[in-house]
């Protein structure tokens, strides 16, 4: 049975439906736009479906391409996967890995195994992507990162994961603030203070959202910056507090005090469910739990 499609077409129809119309679809392939035209017309004709609705200088989809749009990607993935495995069979890895890190990890905590994994496998380029643990986990899922970083709290559907790292998450204050000489800060008395904290998306906020929800606290929120050395100059002029994984509190100017009860996130090295891993992505994954 002769299939009423190929891979290249399927990519010109994703290509047109990622770039919003023929004509930018051309430009991202490097074609003429003629061709795409004639390539979405040759597959429209071998489904007997219509893609997309042709307005003047718009393009939708119609109701039967929005239902190939999923379909395609999965079947471009496979194809992928199948492809680079076929590769390996002739002992050609994948040279480049494209990981996802939160910004506090991205900081504080991978940089040596990143050195070091490096260092072993000088070959493979790394690419390392800093983002929200949300937006990582979405990333992750679509196919834009292969391997990620991603909180630990069973929301993390369609991934799989391995145990990463355990972390407590402190109260960061001055070294003069009132609660620096303390065991433990209530979040009661946490939530009194002036806050600065991350933008929404960042496992940062999610935690202190999350910690605000189950107290019936009201976040005083003073500065919101994903940045982590303008948090740390806000808090350091007394300007607000903040909470960190405490790794990332260490200097001599700030001071980190466990929340009372202590508080802490599990972080686990995820990647898609189900998909393929080359043998750098395998190799990526075992060099980083032997070195947690």
């Amino acid at each position: 049975m002769t299939m009423p499609f190929d891979l290249r077409s399927l990519r010109v129809f994703l290509a047109v439906v990622d770039e919003g119309g023929f004509s930018a679809a051309a430009r991202s392939l490097h074609l003429a736009q003629s061709a795409v035209s004639q390539t979405i017309a040759t597959l429209e004709q071998r489904l007997g479906l219509t893609l997309f609705q042709r307005r003047e200088r718009r393009v939708g989809l119609t109701p039967e391409g929005e239902a190939l749009v999923g379909r395609a990607r999965d079947l471009l993935a496979r194809a992928e996967a199948t492809h680079l495995a076929m590769r390996e069979l002739h002992d050609l890895v994948k040279g480049e890995l494209r990981i996802g890190i939160p910004s506090m990890l991205g900081s504080y905590y991978f940089p040596p195994l990143l050195m070091g994994f490096k260092a072993r496998h000088p070959g493979i380029r790394l690419t390392v992507v800093e983002a929200g643990a949300r937006r990582l986990q979405a990333m992750i899922a679509g196919g834009e990162l292969d391997l990620g970083v991603v909180i630990d709290d069973g929301a993390s559907r369609h991934l799989t994961r391995r145990p990463l790292v355990s972390e407590e998450m402190v109260v960061c204050v001055p070294r003069d603030h009132p609660f620096a000489s303390r065991d433990g800060v209530s979040p009661a008395a946490f939530f009194a203070e002036p806050l600065v904290l991350f933008q929404d998306g960042y496992f940062h906020r999610e935690f202190v959202d999350t910690l605000a929800r189950e107290t019936g606290a009201d976040a005083d929120i003073a500065f919101e910056s994903n940045l982590i050395p303008l948090t740390k100059a806000i808090v350091r002029q007394g300007f607000g507090i903040t909470t960190f994984l405490r790794r990332v509190v260490e200097e001599p100017a700030l001071a980190a005090v466990s929340f009372d009860p202590p508080a802490w996130l599990s972080l686990s090295l995820a990647w898609a469910e189900g998909a393929y891993l080359s043998r750098a992505e395998r190799a990526f994954v075992d060099f980083v739990l032997d070195h947690r």
